[in-house]
């Protein structure tokens, strides 16, 4: 095998950091697009059209992107999805009918309206793709489940409530509930009746009323003589308005999200609030700052990921060997300081006690922080507070002890939100699709990576009891296959590494669980030396080779490797040698979505992905086998 030189991984290092460091922003943040599905452009297209604007640069390249995404009528998630998505294709066309762009009688149309019908109609779509179909009038309210609106009157602590979902879910639940109790819609005249009768609907399998168990609950639960029926609901729809309105961040956007923040127009509009109210063209104003150019146009981002991408591309740039004097690192640490959280939010629900001082993903995010935004804001400043405001060691430390408080009693981290994992949702909720997003079960990516910080930043290893309590955690996620399945990336490959490289960090290494975790990769090796693995996994939940291999899941699969290897294998230099040959590459498999959202519904391009993954693997290759004067250990 040829040799691999260390003055090319030097070379390509130099590069990818000389990239990142030429697109840095002023103000020190990384704004890499966070690229997902025709969803939030087909719903921005309806909204426009709804609110009467005229047609914007943007919005024609929303349409220019929704044109340029099909396949003879169908539309993917991702690239390898068979048959296609009923969501997306029925979210695009929508979309382009509403504005004027497709007639329902153009071939693009029929094949589209042909493919649904093979999968069994609209009614096999995604509940949000409906629930947008309720709300401008395609699809009757009454083909969707009951969920009393009283739902907003049980306080957090009751046995079942509105705070048993995970905060993103909330947010996501609350307008919907609003919007459906006044089965709300604003149709588009001469569009949405057409549009009705033109899709098929489908047959509707279950019958049933499978929310009646959820209603009695909560009737039970208010049950009350002194109450009348119509003040209860009265009440409710107050607490449901204050709950939206008090999760309004300062660009007006509901959360920092789009999703949410199209619901709560709606949900608002229901409740009487006019059109031009300044709490709606506020939020739309704030959704604009969500447009980001691409190569077919623009695309509306369900969020930024400003705080997740400089969070990573600072921790690698200091690994790299830039100094904290570096102007490049010095306003990312300035940036990401001034992001950190200082409020008391939903969090602390279940965490009293404990101050603010988590992170956000989004560049706009202050009562939303996450675990994962945490570990990596904190791992990209460790260590050079001393040459900082002084603040910012007390606040560093802030956010270390924030993040140790949110380990679930299972041992390990959730995304959000602490012991936040009731069953009754599952149980008692008929959206099928939705049943991974309901609550915030620990993940093994999130415990993997906390412990990775833990490891390398607290200097804690497998004798101190936090530490013990995740490994444990994840010796009871490991799979028969030996591979861990990640929540927030695809899929296997994401897990398996956040699963190693945090074990590996705490001294774990010679342990049955280590072996059987890099046997598998190993085996799931491409012949190109890569690794590749299809967002079905997500789906199936089994892991499902890509048949091709991508820069961002070659890159985990190598780092997982590296720490457990003295020299470097001959699958290590494969694999660095595909990283190596495929960074100039531009097709499919460097554009593939590799992070996950909601399972079968919503999966992530990373613009920043082929560029922080691979140049993190390369400098860990290159610390852990070069030395200074001898080149690479071993025989190559």
């Amino acid at each position: 095998m040829a040799e691999i030189h260390k003055e090319r991984v030097e070379a390509e290092i130099n590069r990818l950091i000389q990239y990142l460091k030429r697109h840095q922003s002023p103000d020190g943040r990384w704004s890499f697009c966070f690229e997902s599905g025709p969803m939030t452009d087909s719903y921005m297209i309806l909204l426009y059209r709804i609110m009467g604007y005229s047609s914007s640069r943007e919005i024609r390249g929303l349409i220019s992107r929704l044109l340029d995404g099909h396949d003879h009528g169908i539309w993917k998630l991702y690239p390898d999805e068979k048959p296609g998505s009923v969501s997306a294709t029925v979210e695009a066309i929508t979309a382009l009918v509403a504005a004027g762009e497709l007639d329902v009688k153009e071939s693009v149309a029929r094949k589209a309206r042909e493919f649904v019908a093979e999968q069994g109609g609209i009614r096999q779509a995604g509940s949000l793709t409906k629930i947008m179909l309720n709300l401008i009038g395609v699809y009757s309210w009454s083909n969707q489940p009951k969920v009393p609106v009283e739902f907003f009157l049980l306080p957090w602590w009751f046995p079942i409530s509105l705070f048993d979902f995970v905060g993103f879910t909330r947010v996501h639940v609350a307008p919907i509930l609003l919007a459906a109790h006044r089965q709300f819609s604003a149709p588009l005249p001469g569009v949405s009746d057409r549009l009705a009768r033109w899709w098929p609907l489908g047959e509707i399998k279950d019958r049933q009323d499978q929310t009646a168990t959820l209603r009695n609950s909560v009737q039970t639960l208010l049950s009350s003589p002194q109450i009348h029926g119509k003040t209860l609901k009265s009440l409710a729809l107050r607490r449901g308005e204050r709950f939206i309105l008090d999760r309004i961040e300062s660009d007006g956007t509901l959360y920092s999200y789009f999703s949410t923040t199209w619901l709560m127009i709606f949900s608002l509009w229901a409740l009487g609030y006019p059109k031009n109210h300044h709490v709606v063209t506020r939020a739309i104003q704030g959704l604009k700052s969500f447009y980001y150019p691409v190569d077919n146009g623009f695309h509306m981002q369900e969020t930024t990921s400003a705080v997740w991408d400089t969070s990573l591309i600072l921790a690698t740039l200091r690994e790299a060997g830039l100094p904290p004097s570096d102007p490049c690192i010095r306003k990312g640490v300035d940036y990401l300081f001034h992001r950190q959280h200082n409020r008391f939010a939903d969090w602390s629900l279940r965490n009293p006690g404990v101050l603010p001082g988590g992170w956000g993903f989004s560049n706009v995010n202050t009562i939303n922080p996450d675990a994962d935004d945490t570990s990596a804001s904190l791992r990209a400043t460790a260590g050079i507070a001393a040459t900082y405001p002084e603040s910012y060691r007390e606040r560093w430390y802030r956010g270390c002890r924030w993040l140790l408080s949110m380990q679930n009693k299972d041992g390990g981290w959730p995304a959000f939100e602490k012991n936040t994992d009731k069953s009754w949702p599952n149980k008692l909720l008929p959206f099928q699709d939705a049943q991974t997003v309901w609550t915030d079960p620990s993940s093994v990516d999130l415990t993997g990576r906390t412990l990775y910080f833990i490891g390398r930043e607290l200097g804690w290893k497998y004798d101190h009891p936090v530490v013990q309590r995740g490994f444990r955690f994840l010796l009871t996620k490991q799979e028969t296959t030996g591979a861990w399945f990640g929540r927030w990336g695809i899929a296997y490959l994401y897990g398996t590494w956040a699963a190693l490289t945090g074990m590996g960090a705490v001294g774990i290494r010679d342990h049955w669980a280590v072996e059987r975790g890099v046997r598998w990769l190993l085996q799931v090796q491409n012949k190109d030396g890569g690794w590749g693995e299809s967002c079905r996994s997500d789906v199936e939940k089994k892991y499902v080779p890509l048949g091709r291999s991508t820069p961002s899941q070659t890159a985990w699969a190598l780092d997982a490797l590296i720490p457990f290897f003295e020299r470097p294998t001959p699958e290590i230099r494969a694999g660095i040698r595909f990283l190596l040959e495929s960074m100039e590459k531009s097709d499919w498999t460097t554009t593939y979505p590799t992070g996950a959202g909601l399972a079968g519904q919503f999966y992530i391009h990373y613009h920043s992905y082929r560029y922080i993954w691979p140049l993190n693997t390369l400098i860990h290759y290159r610390n852990r086998y070069f030395t200074r004067d001898k080149g690479l250990r071993g025989n190559m």
